[in-house]
């Protein structure tokens, strides 16, 4: 295909427990570390989230983000650096009156959520569309709601990329669209595979397609099992590909990854067994309409 493919690594995520892998960075240097090195093995960018390097837990600390992003680029200037904005959105009902929120609730103002994009002004910061159950939790995001952090990341210069778990987010996306709320025809993340939202398959991913403005930029990933088959899939069907352990811990059938680069470089050989190539940071950042690189 004529069309580099862009990959995203995903490289620590909230979800991914450190009980699970002792390969999950943690702290700042960890996280940087196996970032520069998910670009070197051709990750063009590196998606972001923060742990509290003491517990490993999911942080939304300022300073985390601070020393994460200056030693990623103190050593590459070019790798395009996408932070989350998932954390603060989760509600869980307490057992006795749902109307309260219980242990784990993490509900954030809007303006919380987006603090750090405000700050640090990465290139890229995802923005999640999403109202789904998630296990026992409800993950929460109101247009209203999104609408303000959408302002917060126009006003920092940032381009959101827009997290799809099911169809509505994307029906929604358009609406935002229309009311500019968000610039057309927008950067797109198609997740599959979570339980309760879009599955992963071919027929998933291709109705997905089918909700995208025309001109928009797409991604698919999926999660588990199925996470090096959607880079596969999501290749063919003409879209960019993630992957990291935020997404997967193994790197095949009982073997766990051992850092997100070896994660990387597998799915590199897929895109290049398969007859593509990976796009570079320039040209990810071209392909997307990104600001240029600051040296």
């Amino acid at each position: 295909m004529d069309q580099p493919t862009i990959l995203t690594c995903a490289v620590t995520g909230n979800l991914t427990r450190p009980e699970q892998t002792p390969h999950l960075p943690v702290t700042p240097n960890e996280i940087a570390e196996q970032s520069l090195a998910a670009a070197e093995a051709g990750a063009a960018a590196v998606h972001i989230h923060v742990r509290d390097p003491a517990t490993g837990a999911p942080s939304m600390a300022l300073d985390l983000y601070g020393q994460v992003i200056e030693q990623i680029r103190r050593h590459d200037r070019q790798v395009i650096v996408n932070l989350t904005t998932g954390p603060g959105g989760r509600f869980v009902p307490d057992a006795d009156n749902p109307r309260v929120a219980g242990p784990g609730t993490t509900l954030l103002p809007p303006e919380q959520r987006v603090a750090h994009i405000a700050e640090f002004r990465p290139d890229i910061c995802s923005l999640d569309l999403n109202t789904m159950n998630s296990g026992d939790q409800v993950v929460i995001n109101t247009p209203r709601n999104v609408a303000r952090m959408a302002q917060v990341i126009r006003d920092a210069g940032c381009t959101p990329e827009l997290e799809c778990f099911d169809s509505g987010d994307l029906v929604l996306a358009r609406k935002l669209i229309d009311d500019g709320v968000l610039q057309g025809p927008g950067l797109y993340t198609l997740v599959l595979g979570v339980r309760y939202a879009l599955p992963f398959s071919p027929e998933a991913i291709a109705f997905a397609r089918t909700l995208l403005p025309a001109g928009a930029q797409w991604s698919a990933f999926a999660i588990g099992r199925h996470a090096f088959p959607a880079v596969a899939q999501a290749f063919l069907m003409g879209g960019n590909v993630r992957i990291g352990l935020e997404d997967t811990i193994y790197l095949d059938r009982g073997v766990l990854a051992r850092s997100n680069a070896e994660l990387v470089r597998k799915a590199r050989r897929i895109v290049e067994d398969l007859g593509g190539r990976l796009a570079t940071a320039a040209e990810a950042r071209s392909t997307w309409r990104l600001r240029p690189a600051v040296h």
